[in-house]
């Protein structure tokens, strides 16, 4: 399969704007069985006071606009996150779709980032690890801080996963952090890792870049720099069932 990451460049411009570049973006992407988009994109995760006015339900414009991308291209796409409103409540959601454009899951960020943050008082926080079918494997979402709570994919592993996708905004202060956490989730799972991290800079915060496609042994098949990229490689499923075959590390897990 061919995994493409559309690191976008984050810019303050509104709403409309950006949801026309990242579907042009989807355009212009390589051929891809999947493509991932990163976190908060709409509007910039740091533009905190966006996400009230600029939030949307699950039938709203840019879900719409990528169901109609997802049949045009034929693949999967993980449409990184926005802020969707529910009743009084504003999650952190992200989405998977098919070819046929349906919604397949829907993850609502769990661990809600509080350090120089204002998203754990604006949004409320997901409660259900959402772990989906797909064709390469059983597939865990996930969500940028989610990345620093092993357990939390310790739970996706435990239902099935093969493969974490990841939406991200990662700022670039703490950019080794980030580096080592998509390794080391990747490896100690023993599945592939397909990350999705803003580029360029809003709320006057640098992003990180350095979206990743990284194997069950925790190895980077690629990763993007820090400017806006299609990050693109194609990968074996089959790799993760014959390492957990070869290195039988968690059968020898003891606390589950």
């Amino acid at each position: 399969m061919r995994v493409t990451s559309i690191q976008i460049d984050i810019k303050d411009r509104p709403k409309e704007e950006n949801l026309e570049y990242a579907l042009q973006l989807v355009d212009q992407a390589p051929l891809s069985d999947l493509l991932l988009l990163p976190e908060v994109w709409p509007c910039g995760f740091f533009s905190f006071y966006r996400y009230q006015n600029e939030s949307e339900p699950l039938n709203g414009p840019t879900v719409s606009a990528f169901q109609k991308k997802a049949v045009a291209r034929g693949c999967y796409i993980h449409m990184g996150s926005f802020v969707e409103q529910d009743g009084d409540d504003l999650f952190n959601t992200s989405l998977l779709l098919n070819p046929q454009g349906q919604i397949i899951a829907r993850y609502r960020k769990i661990h809600l980032f509080g350090y120089q943050s204002e998203e754990k008082k604006i949004l409320t926080p997901g409660k259900e690890v959402v772990v989906v079918d797909t064709p390469w494997g059983l597939a865990g979402l996930s969500t940028c801080y989610d990345l620093r709570f092993p357990e939390f994919f310790r739970k996706m592993l435990d239902q099935g996963a093969k493969l974490f996708l990841v939406a991200s905004a990662w700022p670039h202060v703490r950019l080794e952090a980030w580096t080592l956490f998509n390794r080391v989730r990747a490896l100690e799972n023993l599945s592939y890792l397909f990350s999705c991290n803003c580029a360029g800079a809003n709320g006057g915060k640098q992003y990180a870049g350095q979206s990743m496609i990284v194997d069950p042994l925790g190895r980077v098949i690629t990763e993007g720099g820090e400017r806006e990229a299609f990050v693109s490689a194609e990968v074996d499923p089959a790799l993760v069932d014959s390492v957990r075959d070869d290195f039988r590390t968690l059968d020898d897990r003891v606390f589950r």
